[in-house]
């Protein structure tokens, strides 16, 4: 059985995509092929890599990505995680596309809060 193709896609592909596809890949790699991009991609911040170290994640060595890289790419399932991103998506024919919008983290203490909250959704969800 081949793997299903998942992208996060958010804003600026530094935190909520970054984590999803961390914890993703973590919990259920074995099922999905994941990816995460942005509309207007920047860098992974430096508080995502810190709380996914804390749960033995390793996201240190993802690059923020355009969505415009995987335009050739067939995705079965398609993730908006802001709604920002939701809006400007770009239009997947055919495809399961979903949103579910996590609020975008500022300090340390909510960038825990919304990996744990993106955790339980993928355990729940996938």
């Amino acid at each position: 059985m081949s793997k299903k193709n998942v992208l996060f896609l958010c804003t600026h592909n530094a935190a909520r995509s970054q984590m999803a596809k961390g914890l993703l890949r973590k919990l259920y790699g074995q099922r999905y092929n994941v990816k995460s991009a942005g509309i207007l991609p920047t860098q992974v911040h430096p508080l995502a890599i810190q709380v996914m170290n804390e749960i033995g994640i390793d996201i240190s060595y993802h690059r923020s990505k355009s969505i415009d890289e995987f335009q050739a790419v067939s995705f079965d399932v398609v993730v908006t995680v802001c709604d920002h991103a939701k809006e400007a998506c770009p239009f997947f024919p055919g495809k399961n596309v979903q949103h579910k919008g996590f609020r975008d983290p500022s300090t340390y203490e909510e960038f825990r809060q919304v990996r744990d909250e993106i955790q339980q959704w993928i355990i729940e969800h996938f």
